[in-house]
């Protein structure tokens, strides 16, 4: 890809996590913010602020890059010519968000055929933009900018792991997640897309979840990759599609966690 690509590529994706972000703060933490759920069974709630935030972003590729497709979690597929695809979750969290914690976030990933190249996951309302790809792995926010770069922690036992439920997924995936969750130092849940943007920054070193979604993954995987960590399913192989997903700070830690996973 040339750089001139590539830059643009980057100018667009900061464009859209600006946009989504106007759009999305006015209705955080306000009263009489209505919640609609999309499941029969379960509880999936959208608001206004996801769908004015992806219409927002979808409005900036329409004008900026109208050949690219897009898949958003709230408006679906567009197909484009381009062979670049963006991957939209206006607002991946949105349980957090009814519930007014900050740890709901706008991801925002460029893909082509073989998976996310570029990625960001934005937290709009303490200004924090964690950004992965072409080269680039920073962090922006009340702190200033900073290089990402995942933690060198090797030993499980001292290993921080985050998921978002407690229940993970099926029984089955947390007799997975719950091997693992023995071995480690510390255990803690409930924070969304931001704790993959943790092990970026060199915060945590696993995040393991399932019956994800690729508008679920795919811009964290940009970003910590870029920051040096490893993420893939539970196989071992690419997790841009979504379902059962493992993220380490490094190789060798992901390893020891993979085999604990595979064997349970």
């Amino acid at each position: 890809m040339r750089r001139s690509d590539t830059k643009d590529i980057v100018r667009v994706a900061h464009a859209m996590a600006d946009a989504a972000r106007i759009a999305i703060l006015p209705h955080f933490r306000q009263a009489g913010l209505a919640a609609e759920n999309k499941l029969e069974d379960g509880f999936d709630p959208v608001t206004v602020a996801d769908r004015a935030a992806e219409q927002a972003m979808r409005g900036i590729l329409s004008d900026e890059r109208p050949d690219d497709g897009i898949l958003g979690e709230e408006f679906g597929v567009t197909e484009g010519t381009s062979g670049l695809t963006w991957v939209l979750d206006p607002i991946d969290g949105t349980r957090g968000f009814i519930s007014g914690t900050p740890t709901w976030g706008v991801l925002i990933a460029a893909s082509d055929e073989t998976g996310p190249i570029f990625g960001i996951v934005d937290q709009p309302y303490i200004q924090e933009r964690f950004v992965g790809g072409f080269g680039i792995a920073q962090v922006s926010g009340p702190q200033g900018d900073m290089a990402l770069k995942t933690r060198g922690t090797t030993d499980l036992s001292e290993a921080i792991l985050f998921t978002t439920f407690p229940e993970v997924g099926s029984p089955e995936d947390r007799k997975g997640f719950e091997a693992v969750s023995k071995t480690v130092q510390l255990t803690r849940y409930g924070m969304d897309c931001y704790a993959y943007a943790l092990i970026a920054a060199g915060q945590v070193d696993l995040v393991i979840e399932s019956q994800l979604n690729a508008y679920d993954i795919q811009a964290p995987i940009a970003v910590i990759e870029a920051a040096g960590g490893v993420v893939t399913d539970w196989s071992g192989d690419p997790a841009h599609d979504g379902g059962r997903v493992l993220a380490a700070a490094n190789a060798e830690l992901h390893a020891k966690a993979l085999a604990i996973l595979q064997q349970t």
